[in-house]
């Protein structure tokens, strides 16, 4: 029973890491190094990470430095941020790339803030399944006459107590996100 919950509560955590690492993605009209990490640069024929090619460094709250170790590789960079077509503009001199961070418009903002919505409820229907998978074991082992009906009911409250302690990080995520995309 005590296994089901920890389990429970492991991937329930998970669900909201995985949001963390979406939301960290979406812009919000400042600069962070996460906005190029879904990028890859053809490196002697490997797609590679940028953060594996380059020093990625946040100059001001609108500029990003990429500094490559390797400096025959300044170019395919620039061409892969490019290609990544997610409004970045890089600027060579030669040995780093500047990106400036534009503003982010009003009609992007609210696209944004319906993204990470999405995002939010996808989160949130992860936590219900694993709740609905808990409860499904801890039903199967009361049937099995391995735990009690209180032990069951004791295990089930606890499982919702996880599950509605976790929506409510997801909604604090969400609130924090729009709050920062929504900020002029």
């Amino acid at each position: 029973m005590e296994q089901t919950i920890k389990d429970a509560r492991s991937r329930m955590d998970k669900s909201i890491e995985a949001l963390r690492n979406e939301l960290a993605k979406i812009r919000s009209g400042k600069a962070t190094t996460a906005l190029l990490d879904g990028i890859k640069v053809d490196y002697y024929g490997t797609l590679t990470p940028i953060n594996q090619l380059a020093n990625i460094t946040v100059l001001d709250s609108h500029t990003l430095s990429i500094t490559p170790w390797d400096k025959s590789v300044l170019s395919s960079i620039d061409k892969a941020i490019l290609e990544a077509n997610i409004g970045f503009n890089p600027v060579s001199d030669g040995t780093n790339l500047k990106i400036p961070v534009p503003p982010l418009n009003e009609e992007r903002r609210k696209e944004l803030v319906k993204l990470i919505k999405k995002f939010g409820e996808d989160s949130k229907i992860a936590v219900r399944n694993v709740r609905r998978d808990a409860n499904e074991h801890l039903k199967r082992e009361e049937k099995n006459k391995k735990i009690s009906e209180d032990q069951l009911k004791e295990a089930e409250d606890k499982i919702q107590k996880l599950t509605d302690e976790h929506i409510t990080k997801i909604d604090d995520l969400l609130k924090h996100k729009e709050k920062e995309i929504m900020e002029v």
